[in-house]
């Protein structure tokens, strides 16, 4: 199964909620934080709703 490497790359301060618990559903507390995740849907519903504040690399 393929992964997908996530890096956190803006600040989640002054964010909605429901961004900042998707983040920290992925595992990104900080910024360049980096975690490396299973690629299904779910992971990829997860990084279209902080797709502006992730940058997004095949592991």
């Amino acid at each position: 199964m393929a992964n997908v490497k996530i890096k956190l790359v803006k600040s989640l301060v002054g964010r909605k909620q429901a961004q900042i618990a998707t983040a920290h559903s992925l595992g990104l507390r900080k910024i360049g934080v980096e975690v490396v995740q299973p690629d299904n849907a779910a992971t990829q519903g997860k990084i279209a709703k902080i797709s502006h504040l992730v940058e997004v690399t095949e592991a």
